[in-house]
């Protein structure tokens, strides 16, 4: 379930991202890039403003639902509490390495 609703989630990002470089801006922005500025002569100029707002609204706000859910009621816990880094406080400090003669001779060595 973990993976469809993440699946959903980066479709319905895909989505938003669209319909967002959809949108004509005072410059004009991508729309004209991706053919937004065709969704004009289809709707009329006022009609298609309305429909990229409202599927933008409908989009963010399902995304924002999905996220909670996810993060809510989805997400897989492990059945160990992890403590954090901050709160287990610093490594213990590791010991220098100890000075021992070479056990077997060095080849060239004096």
């Amino acid at each position: 379930m973990y993976t469809f609703a993440i699946t959903i989630e980066v479709i319905l990002s895909i989505l938003l991202m669209l319909a967002v470089l959809m949108q004509s801006s005072k410059g004009g922005g991508l729309a004209g890039s991706f053919g937004g500025a065709n969704l004009g002569t289809v709707f009329g100029v006022r009609r298609t403003s309305d429909f990229l707002t409202k599927v933008t609204q409908w989009l963010a706000g399902i995304f924002m639902i999905l996220a909670l859910v996810i993060n809510l009621w989805l997400l897989p816990r492990g059945e160990q509490k992890q403590e954090s880094v901050i709160q287990s406080g610093p490594p213990p400090a590791a010991l220098p390495p100890t000075q021992q003669a070479p056990s077997t001779p060095i080849p060239g060595g004096k």
